[in-house]
Order: structure tokens, then sequence, then C-alpha cells
């Protein structure tokens, strides 16, 4: 198995940081607009980009004070099981996300795309945290020909 990991610190409160990735209206402002779902442990998120398909993810976890967690359900053959994770840990004015795109099969081409992507992603979340704007799909940052 293989993980994609990234780190980023976002000058805000933990609640706001927790609440951006947490809630599908947060996710909305940073990662697609097109965004709905349930925010509750056993509820499901659907996050799509037009065109090219979209992510359903279960809700394994909501902890305000440490982590959100969830399992793809739905979307490209690659992520289906993986589990995406968002750790935070409070540090002065600073919210440090530690992000984990975890148990890809193999770390095929497609794993390196998006890995980039949630980079982009990440830097979204922490625009929308820190000046109420993020970058969601789709006036996201392109890296390639289709994304």
């Amino acid at each position: 198995m293989v993980d994609i990991l990234h780190q980023v610190g976002v000058v805000a409160p933990l609640d706001d940081v927790y609440r951006a990735v947490a809630t599908p209206e947060g996710i909305a402002g940073w990662w697609s607009t097109d965004t709905t779902g349930k925010s509750e442990v056993g509820g499901q998120l659907a996050v799509r980009f037009g065109d090219a398909g979209g992510f359903d993810m279960e809700v394994l976890e909501l902890d305000p004070a440490d982590r959100v967690r969830w399992r793809v359900v739905g979307g490209p053959q690659e992520w289906i099981g993986t589990e995406i994770s968002w750790r935070f840990d409070q540090r002065g004015e600073y919210t440090i996300v530690n992000f984990t795109h975890e148990g890809w099969r193999e770390p095929v081409e497609f794993m390196y795309e998006c890995s980039t992507k949630w980079a982009t992603f990440l830097m979204s979340l922490k625009g929308l945290v820190e000046t109420g704007r993020g970058r969601p799909a789709p006036d996201d940052v392109r890296i390639s020909d289709g994304h």
C-alpha cells in the first residue's frame, strides 16, 4: 500500500479548520462547490467535479479536537477503499493540518496527479479559513490537461 502525505499550517483556530473539513458547506468552500451530504459518522459526502465525475466518502470519524476521517466508497477505481484522514494540532496561532490519503494499492500515475491536486486543495483550504476565500472546483488551480 502507498500513501499520499501533506502538511499545511493555517493561521486560524482549530475549530475553524475543523468546520471547513468536517461539513459539506466547508468542503464546498475549498474542494468543490458541488458538495453535498451528511456531516455525521456513518453519513456520506458526495463531491462532484462536473463531467470529470467525483467521489463518495463514508464519514468514519469526526473529532472536533483532533481528526476527521473518510473512506472512499464511490469514484475512480484507484480511490475505492482508500481512506482520507485529517489530523489537527493547534500550535500558537497555527492549526497544523496533517493530511493522509492512504491505502493506494500501487503508485500509479493517477496517484501522483492526485497528490499534486491535494496540495493545491490544501492551499485552497488555507485560503478559505485565513481569508474567507478558497479556490474550489470549478475555479481550482489546473495542473494538467484534464485537471
